[in-house]
């Protein structure tokens, strides 16, 4: 019941970025400025904030990282078996498809300190902050790989990519941003989650939905029952046990991150269908979550 509870704020944001853009009356230039604002200030802010803060010790953690790759790996190799069997643009399937391995960092972060408590979450932190650049590197390469812009372009502009790096930068040079620029990124952060969620319940939309509805409904057992299977059975060969093993088997059975709608709006992909895929990963997950956690804890 408590991680029950821990999902509901983000889906209520999710639902009031749905009533916001229904009663309002906010116009589309509206939001087209809040996912601008998200996407190109407040998420890079975000990842800086989240890694700088994170002690990270690599060579101590290969075979948990290396899990949570195996995990993201797969995902992506069955996000590609209905390919060749669905009939849909290729750009609405590359938006699609990063809901396959995609991760809410803020769900996980906040699971993992309910659950374990500080190790929980510096443990968590440290997959995340390593998973964070290979799942925005593969999202982005595909979109732009279907859409009509160069893939090197898009990545090296590309603002998520941009705020991973500098945050294991300044992380590895060992810099401590100063007390008011930790709280800068701090605020900046919070605002994130709140308006990156809101913006994508702006998007939401639940009709018109049938082309797609066979590869949504794949990219949901794939991303909530799959793939945490895959996690817990390559951690266990590669010797990951304890709490390292129930953090990256919740780490593998976390919904789809905010940020693929953000991307998919930014690169001109379908953001209606990832809008409605966020949503429906983080209302199931409220149910897998909780017997993920009572699978691993007993």
């Amino acid at each position: 019941m408590s991680t029950v509870l821990l999902l509901l704020p983000d889906f209520s944001l999710i639902l009031l970025g749905t009533a916001i853009r229904r009663w309002m009356g906010l116009g589309d230039h509206f939001w087209r400025g809040v996912e601008k604002l998200v996407y190109f200030i407040l998420f890079p802010a975000l990842l800086i904030n989240a890694i700088t803060r994170t002690q990270l010790d690599l060579s101590a953690a290969l075979p948990l990282l290396a899990t949570a790759f195996a995990a993201m790996a797969a995902g992506m190799l069955l996000g590609l078996l209905p390919r060749p069997f669905l009939r849909l643009p290729a750009l609405t399937y590359a938006s699609m498809y990063q809901c396959g391995y995609r991760f809410n960092s803020y769900i996980a972060l906040a699971v993992a300190g309910l659950l374990f408590g500080t190790p929980g979450v510096a443990t968590m932190g440290l997959i995340v902050g390593a998973a964070v650049p290979f799942a925005n590197l593969v999202s982005v390469w595909m979109l732009a790989r279907h859409g009509e812009v160069g893939i090197i372009r898009e990545v090296l502009r590309n603002p998520l990519i941009w705020g991973t790096a500098a945050g294991f930068l300044l992380n590895m040079a060992g810099f401590v941003p100063p007390l008011p620029v930790q709280t800068l990124l701090g605020r900046l952060a919070d605002a994130a989650i709140a308006l990156g969620l809101i913006a994508v319940g702006a998007a939401l939309r639940l009709d018109g939905f049938h082309g797609v509805r066979r590869l949504a409904v794949w990219l949901l057992v794939v991303k909530l029952l799959l793939l945490p299977v895959v996690a817990l059975f390559v951690g266990r060969y590669l010797g990951v046990d304890g709490l390292a093993l129930q953090v990256v088997v919740l780490f593998a059975a976390m919904p789809t991150a905010s940020s693929a709608y953000i991307l998919a709006m930014r690169m001109g992909g379908d953001g209606k269908s990832v809008a409605w895929l966020i949503s429906a990963t983080t209302l199931g997950s409220m149910l897998s979550l909780p017997w993920w956690a009572g699978y691993l804890l007993h």
